[in-house]
């Protein structure tokens, strides 16, 4: 079956909720996986014996991977097949999640999350892919909105899950849930979900495309958290000749995995701007909040990881308003407030300290921020495809996908840098409060920064017709 055949499944049926529940399963996991890391980092550090650049490698180590390879994900389910790519990435996954949750010691941790967002790379788009393609045209828009709700709630659950885990049992488990989730989604995947590729996709993969991002990335992550180490040098200047490689290697590549023709469009170009820096520093904050409220607030994991649930019940009930919102004005307004909301939540969170009152200290200000992310997150997505030709969308919500994932990896790999943190500092409550206070007003800086962007560069003349579509 292909993207263009006139048949396709429908939602009412069993073969088309199967569909779902393999994509929502497998997506679900690595938004759970998202979730509940965070919560245990403090846990995984003491276990360990981690350092603050160790437990920075654990989140980035996994969206290093992802970032570098998402794009090549997808291509590679257009050419061998949909359903199979994203057994390939669920089967992965499952075998990096069993590494880390067996890890001895930081490094095999690391080296683990890395395998992990690797194999994300081939489930994350997969998931999706495997609904446009099965799917009949006249379904496709209800099944992506179960598969979208559905996965909110995979999200939305993280904190408690992993909150529970930790405190309860042990951070091991937050890994190893993965594998009997993976055993589910193959075995519903192959014996339900139709086969679909992309009869046109070239046979020609761009490698050298990938291990220059990587490498790019890679390197830039590298000279950020290990500032000041011997190595450190050297891997600034590895991720400056290897970015100029990139643009140069995918300018001449006939089938790149970047296209940058396409970043000819002046609002493209502009909304992966601002989603690079809202989404550095939603990683970065996140990073933060739930260390601070552990380390200097006393939280457990548990009571750390539900305190964030606001923002995710938020985002659950008011996504879709602010895409109708956005489908009836135009995304410029959203795209300029939903940011500047989300830094007043930033800035409320500063009083998150020894003293703390849930309620009065920290639940007005997340709820603030999720209302910004609400507000924000259905035009972005919208503009992105809007603001390319039809036969780039794929890679136009790749790059989206992949220029947020790399502004999180940025931002916490160089904000500890930028306020001073490292070493096992991040356990010395007073040292971290003070981290805290600095990390959070660039964060609240960046968003006042995308919703700026967002104001001098989107318009809404011919983005609107194409939202509402």
């Amino acid at each position: 079956m292909s993207d263009s055949g006139p048949a396709g499944v429908r939602l009412g049926t069993t073969t088309g909720r199967a569909v779902v529940a393999a994509a929502t399963l497998g997506s679900g996991m690595t938004m759970l996986d998202g979730t509940v890391v965070n919560v245990a980092l403090k846990t995984i550090g003491e276990d360990l014996d981690a350092s603050l650049a160790e437990l920075q490698w654990v989140t980035n180590g996994y969206l290093l991977s992802l970032a570098s390879l998402i794009l090549l994900g997808g291509s590679l389910g257009d050419r061998f097949g949909r359903r199979r790519v994203f057994v390939w990435g669920t089967v992965g996954f499952a075998l990096a999640s069993l590494l880390c949750g067996i890890a001895p010691n930081p490094e095999l941790l690391i080296a683990a999350r890395v395998l992990q967002g690797a194999a994300a790379a081939l489930l994350t788009p997969g998931s999706l892919a495997m609904i446009q393609g099965a799917f009949a045209r006249e379904d496709r828009a209800k099944a992506i909105g179960a598969w979208s709700g559905l996965g909110s709630i995979a999200a939305a659950i993280g904190p408690f899950v992993g909150g529970a885990l930790v405190e309860y049992a042990d951070w091991r488990w937050i890994f190893l849930i993965n594998l009997p989730l993976a055993a589910v989604t193959v075995t519903v995947a192959q014996r339900f979900v139709p086969e679909t590729r992309d009869p046109g996709a070239s046979s020609h993969f761009d490698l050298t495309g990938a291990v220059l991002a990587t490498l790019a990335l890679g390197g830039t992550t590298y000279a950020l958290i290990e500032w000041g180490g011997r190595l450190a040098p050297y891997a600034g200047v590895l991720a400056v000749a290897t970015a100029v490689a990139f643009v140069l290697v995918e300018g001449r590549e006939p089938a790149p995995m970047l296209r940058l023709s396409i970043f000819r469009s002046m609002t493209f170009s502009a909304a992966n701007l601002m989603t690079f820096l809202v989404y550095g520093a939603l990683g970065a904050a996140m990073f933060f909040l739930v260390l601070q409220l552990q380390t200097v607030s006393g939280y457990g994991a548990l009571r750390a990881g539900i305190a964030t649930l606001p923002l995710t019940v938020i985002m659950f009930f008011l996504a879709a308003k602010g895409g109708e919102l956005g489908a009836r004005i135009g995304p410029r307004v959203p795209m300029t407030v939903g940011p500047v909301v989300m830094a007043v939540g930033v800035a409320l969170l500063l009083r998150v300290g020894t003293d703390v009152d849930y309620w009065l200290d920290v639940f007005p200000g997340i709820t603030v921020f999720g209302l910004g992310l609400a507000v924000m997150v259905a035009p972005l997505t919208a503009t992105v495809l809007a603001a390319a030709p039809d036969e780039h969308a794929g890679i136009a919500s790749g790059v989206n996908n992949a220029v947020a994932r790399a502004g999180s990896l940025l931002a916490v790999a160089a904000l500890p840098l930028a306020v001073g943190l490292g070493g096992v500092e991040y356990a010395d409550p007073v040292a971290f409060d003070s981290a805290y206070g600095a990390a959070m007003t660039i964060c609240a800086a960046l968003l006042a920064a995308g919703g700026l962007v967002s104001w001098l560069t989107i318009r809404n003349e011919g983005l609107v017709v194409a939202t509402e579509e």
